[in-house]
């Protein structure tokens, strides 16, 4: 059988406050360095329309019959690693008994008496350029879908919303080489003055082909269920590398303008 063409596009997620899980417990919400593969997954199913109950079957009509989210690659582009940002949470003191949270034991906390505490951790102004990779029916699909999205999308967490542009391209044969060689670079800091190629760092669902990885690590973050109290992930390993880009893919102080020019391109780059 003849595998399914590959296709591509490019995503930005960048805005105020991003939140991606990590080794998160009970009243402390920790957040990842960068995003995670359940979120990325979580973001395109939510786009789509599908509850969590469904969001990681495989499709079963038309031509994406047999696809499913997890047939996706991603490699990440760190343009802003952000600054780390705890909020303090309390939640439940003033509602009445019967909308109060629930206990361990199976009661709801006593009205006006029990508050719920948690400390929920986030990025902020950070920055990631994301090169997702998959079926061609499939990429097609994600790219309608946040263009024209059932759900608003959020990153990470629900009052998390991004910046404009979320989409980038649409579909193309090589969304990778955009990172490395056309998508602009929205960076915290201008690049030194008289250098020819800033360095940085990439994230890796596969093992790269740029150069030898600096780092690899596994990271529990591929989804294998998202209904409610029944949440899994399954163990996958990431590579990080650093990679020197020319620094005229710098956007400039004010990176709307390039970053809409960049998506009005008739015909972006594909190889």
């Amino acid at each position: 059988m003849t595998a399914p063409a590959t296709l591509g596009f490019v995503l930005r997620l960048a805005g105020p406050f991003q939140a991606y899980g990590g080794p998160s417990a009970f009243n402390d919400r920790d957040t990842r360095a960068h995003p995670s593969r359940s979120a990325l997954i979580g973001l395109f199913a939510a786009a789509e329309g599908r509850p969590r109950e469904t969001a990681l079957h495989p499709f079963t009509t038309g031509p994406l019959n047999g696809l499913s989210y997890h047939q996706l690659s991603f490699t990440i582009r760190v343009d802003a690693p952000g600054h780390r940002y705890t909020d303090f949470h309390t939640t439940g003191a003033s509602r009445p008994r019967h909308q109060q949270l629930h206990t361990a034991g199976g009661g709801r906390r006593t009205e006006g008496k029990e508050t719920h505490i948690s400390r929920r951790t986030y990025l902020t102004d950070a920055a990631f350029t994301v090169a997702v990779t998959g079926p061609a029916a499939l990429i097609g699909h994600i790219t309608h879908t946040l263009e024209h999205p059932h759900w608003a999308p959020y990153l990470g967490r629900r009052n998390c919303i991004p910046d404009e542009p979320l989409l980038l391209t649409g579909p193309s044969t090589n969304p990778v080489h955009h990172l490395l060689h056309h998508t602009p670079l929205t960076p915290p800091h201008p690049p030194p003055p008289d250098t020819i190629t800033l360095p940085v760092t990439f994230w890796w669902d596969t093992p790269p082909t740029t150069r030898t990885a600096e780092t690899q690590q596994e990271a529990i973050d591929d989804p294998t269920d998202f209904t409610p109290h029944h949440r899994t992930w399954n163990l996958r390993p990431q590579w990080r590398t650093t990679e020197p880009l020319p620094t005229t893919l710098y956007a400039g102080p004010h990176p709307l303008t390039a970053l809409i020019a960049y998506t009005q391109q008739e015909t972006p780059c594909t190889t």
